[in-house]
């Protein structure tokens, strides 16, 4: 780190998996399945970069993941200004030095599972009570990356984690052409600042229907939603797969949360080289986001990200590598 802290990084094999992560941020620094070479996330074979050029590559988003209009929270009565890292407005992964951003404890570990943890204090970025979090990392058998995550509060705040890869599944340099399904019958539209109108809407007619597989780049220009699962959390089960007919690799998405971040990279543009390959430009990758609703603050009628006193915040995400 930039005051001479060191930040460890850790090969985890399990699964037909390898895996190498990092204590800051818990960022997944690269995935491998057994038999095909390439990356399948985007990362940085340094640490360095990470703390300039990374948009939350492999990161845990939080303690509040996605936007909130204004960074603006009121919660029980009581109104609180969060940091307004996006665009100078809003606020957006938990904020400018967000978990995401921050080393982590790496609590314990063995050859194929690796376990962190954190503690944002009280007033951290603006939001309210000290939060305590931790994640699992775990290669499963048959090629599945294992995320679970735990987090608890001694006051009301707001509790929303995201897995933030971004996933690579040829050497082609583009996603785009990636085929997504996704178990969506709605989604959030945005304004220009990629902000929930509010509006829950249907897929049908639209560019985000992804109820079939269908292209990356079929959303348009601008993709960069959330995917309408369920109004609460609930058992995991399949939400999303993706597929690169190019490789024949596939990626299928499991999770206990209600909506699916999905990002398609097209604002990427990162001139960094040695990258095994894999061009950092837009659309290099996707990310495929479990989480709660944006901005669910503003919108009662979405699934809430309140997390209380006594009560423990739980997410379990699985993503499954196989290869045709």
């Amino acid at each position: 780190m930039p005051d001479g802290t060191p930040v460890q990084r850790l090969r985890l094999i399990g699964g037909g998996l390898t895996a190498h992560v990092l204590t800051y941020g818990t960022v997944l620094q690269d995935l491998r399945l057994e038999g095909y070479d390439a990356p399948l996330v985007l990362g940085f074979p340094e640490f360095a970069p990470y703390l300039e050029h990374s948009r939350y590559f492999g990161a845990t988003a939080g303690r509040c993941a996605n936007r909130i209009r204004d960074g603006h929270l009121e919660l029980d009565g009581q109104t609180y200004q969060l940091d307004r890292n996006f665009l100078g407005k809003h606020s957006l992964h938990g904020g400018a030095v967000s978990m995401g951003k921050q080393l982590w404890t790496l609590e314990d570990h063995a050859m194929d599972w690796a376990a962190f943890s954190i503690t944002l204090e009280d007033g951290h970025m603006g939001y309210p009570g000290r939060l305590e979090a931790k994640v699992t990392y775990a290669l499963l058998p048959g090629g599945v990356f294992d995320v679970q995550m735990e987090a608890t509060t001694d006051e009301p705040t707001l509790c929303n984690l995201a897995h933030h890869s971004y996933w690579s599944l040829d050497a082609s340099g583009s996603a785009a052409d990636h085929l997504l399904q996704v178990a969506a019958e709605h989604y959030l539209p945005v304004d220009d600042e990629l902000i929930p109108t509010g509006e829950v809407a249907q897929v049908a007619d639209t560019g985000f229907d992804f109820q079939k597989p269908a292209p990356v780049a079929q959303a348009g220009a601008l993709f960069d939603h959330n995917l309408c699962l369920s109004r609460q959390r609930g058992a995991i089960r399949p939400v999303a797969h993706l597929h690169s007919p190019a490789s024949g690799v596939r990626l299928e998405v499991r999770t206990t949360e209600p909506g699916l971040q999905v990002y398609d990279g097209g604002k990427l543009d990162i001139p960094v080289p040695g990258l095994d390959g894999h061009k950092m430009g837009a659309h290099a990758g996707i990310a495929i986001e479990p989480q709660i609703w944006p901005d669910a603050a503003h919108n009662p009628d979405f699934p809430q990200a309140v997390l209380r006193p006594g009560e423990t915040y739980r997410q379990h995400s699985q993503f499954k590598i196989s290869k045709d």
